[in-house]
């Protein structure tokens, strides 16, 4: 499978509608798209109107399609209306030699992602009973414990997610442009529940187990027009996203 990251502001003014607007404009183009098994809008806790377009794929190959096919850029075209205009600003001069001020249009940022190994190949989701919240945890494994990483987090840390209450689906997810550089996804039934499972003990029983194994360990940001956010080792940070809506094909 393959997951794609499409990550933007919204409009504050247009929150109240991003769920009819994504249904309308976007799910429904995807879920007549071949390759494309899942599209869930998931908002930021932590970053105001900061929201996420994640959709699953049988594989890249159904992803290129889609964006050489022009069905992407008129996705995007659809959505301008209720997207945030940039704070950055370009200054120039105009032909009378006065200064003119033009705000840069803030493209959304997007990243692709092949999953290494998941609970379940198909991910079965319907709009009336989706989860409700998105934990995604992101790290750099030493490269000569690569693949030894990926079996303990399949035969061991899918497992031990799956027996938390509320933990429905869990994905391993590797970065196509990061060398190394990997994302925990899990999806669980509520931000109580992902809550649960970080103050009971078993997320840092899990994070000993394979320690030995990074090269460091950061905060998950996809940061609008600028540099990633780091945090050391001592300090982890877990992006929370809660689930606006979303489901399967």
């Amino acid at each position: 499978m393959f997951m794609r990251l499409v990550q933007a502001k919204v409009k504050p003014e247009a929150e109240a509608v991003i769920n009819d607007v994504y249904r309308e404009k976007v799910h429904s183009v995807l879920q007549n798209t071949l390759g494309c098994i899942y599209a869930s809008l998931i908002k930021s806790e932590s970053h105001p109107h900061e929201y996420i377009s994640m959709t699953l794929w049988e594989s890249k190959e159904h992803v290129d399609a889609y964006v050489e096919s022009g069905l992407y850029k008129r996705v995007l075209k659809d959505l301008q209306p209720v997207l945030a205009d940039s704070s950055e600003w370009k200054i120039q001069l105009s032909k009378d030699l006065t200064l003119e001020y033009t705000a840069v249009t803030e493209e959304p940022v997007v990243e692709s992602y092949t999953i290494s190994t998941a609970s379940s190949e198909k991910i079965s989701i319907s709009e009336q009973t989706h989860p409700k919240h998105v934990r995604l945890l992101s790290l750099k494994i030493r490269p000569d414990k690569v693949e030894q990483f990926k079996e303990i987090y399949k035969n061991e840390i899918i497992p031990a997610l799956l027996s938390v209450p509320g933990c429905g689906y869990a994905f391993l997810t590797e970065n196509l442009k990061e060398v190394n550089e990997f994302i925990s996804i899990t999806i669980w039934n509520s931000a109580k529940d992902a809550e649960n499972y970080e103050a009971g003990g078993l997320f840092q029983q899990l994070l000993a187990r394979t320690k030995p194994m990074f090269t460091e360990l950061f905060q998950w940001k996809m940061q609008l027009g600028h540099g990633d956010s780091s945090a050391t080792s001592e300090d982890i940070r877990v992006q929370h996203y809660n689930v606006v809506t979303g489901s399967s094909f």
